[in-house]
């Protein structure tokens, strides 16, 4: 619920650990894990037992966990994770060539992008649409808009929305390291050292939000009250696409289309120098009855300390989760970029109340 999402988000501050979303990595990111992954095994068992040939959607997060645990468990399921963080990046270079090349119209689905890394700290390493080569365009458009930002318009300003920002982080990723990010601000900044962190006047300084939990809690009631404005016809229902693809990757596997997109699953060469078994995310290709993942090439050498080190976190991650082994939960735990700067004591003693905080949810091992 809530309550243990206050926890995950908002208890490691007491330490210096700010976190925008702390759903993925970082201190609120394990503990969701700790939570998620056994329900995940029964999740897992279930689909091997009743429906072994079943295509499996997953949009919960922790991601690569959700679908690692899939996979450990049942490693014959067809299992992959679904996200949209790459979509906004591919819009930024749509909006990108609209605004500083007078180049209209073009959509997301026009471009080709090469996708690597791991889930909410995905990279292009190439980007072109009709042949035209977009890094350079890109490189001058982040030095352009580097000490400002960007924004599209009124309705994308981050001042407005707690989930917008304005793409500070990721023109500054792409100045050190020469290759694009391709998730939101408020994901990246968690898998880094508190760079863009370190405390929250240097979180408005790079202009993305701190999501706190109590805003999650006023607009899940906003939600429900338009619900139930849509359901007694007080608000007319207009429908509009949301963007996501969920639906034609239903139909590319039925066999109505092939499709290629963005996905979560295991590596299988794909990212040559990650870890084989690892749940990465690159474009996979959609077919009847079959998802191909489309060869990435490695990971830049520049950017693979900062995701191998997640990688190899997530699985000691998992065996933790599915051990109750505290030692390694705790070393994993501090092992995190952002828990850099937190002491030994004070990391073991929040460490032990986030557990706690969250009892009723873990298996009885853990205590």
């Amino acid at each position: 619920t809530f309550e243990e999402m206050r926890s995950d988000v908002h208890l490691p501050e007491r330490v210096g650990v700010w976190q925008p979303v702390g759903d993925t990595v970082g201190p609120g990111g394990f503990m969701r894990a700790m939570r998620t992954i056994p329900m995940f095994v029964e999740i897992a068992q279930a689909i091997r037992d009743y429906a072994p040939n079943a295509f499996v959607m997953n949009y919960t997060n922790p991601m690569s966990l959700c679908i690692r645990t899939l996979y450990h468990v049942f490693p014959g399921i067809k299992a992959y994770g679904c996200c949209h963080e790459v979509f906004g990046t591919q819009k930024l270079l749509c909006a990108m060539l609209e605004k500083e090349y007078g180049i209209p119209g073009v959509k997301r689905q026009d471009l080709y992008t090469t996708v690597t890394g791991i889930n909410h700290f995905t990279w292009l390493t190439s980007a072109s649409y009709k042949g035209m080569d977009l890094m350079p365009l890109y490189a001058d458009f982040c030095k352009k808009y580097a000490a400002t930002g960007f924004s599209e318009g009124d309705d994308d300003n981050w001042m407005n929305s707690n989930f917008s920002s304005a793409q500070r982080v990721k023109m500054d990723l792409f100045n050190r390291y020469g290759v694009i990010a391709a998730a939101g601000d408020r994901h990246l900044v968690e898998f880094l050292p508190p760079w863009y962190l370190k405390d929250p006047e240097t979180v408005r300084h790079w202009k993305f939000h701190l999501t706190s939990v109590d805003w999650r809690e006023e607009d899940l009631a906003r939600r429900l009250r338009r619900s139930d404005d849509l359901i007694s016809g007080k608000e007319e229902l207009t429908l509009k696409s949301s963007g996501e693809e969920g639906h034609l990757l239903i139909k590319a596997v039925l066999g109505l289309g092939d499709l290629v997109s963005n996905v979560n699953i295991p590596n299988q060469g794909q990212i040559p120098n990650l870890p084989l078994g690892a749940i990465v995310e690159t474009n996979a290709l959609f077919g009847l009855d079959r998802i191909s993942p489309v060869h990435a090439g490695p990971v830049p050498k520049n950017i693979l300390p900062l995701i191998e080190r997640h990688v190899l976190n997530q699985e000691n991650t998992l065996h933790a989760a599915l051990t109750c082994d505290r030692k390694l939960g705790f070393s994993t735990f501090m092992n995190d970029p952002q828990m850099g700067c937190v002491s030994l004591a004070e990391g073991q003693k929040l460490f032990d109340d986030m557990l706690e905080n969250q009892k009723k949810y873990l298996p009885d091992g853990w205590f």
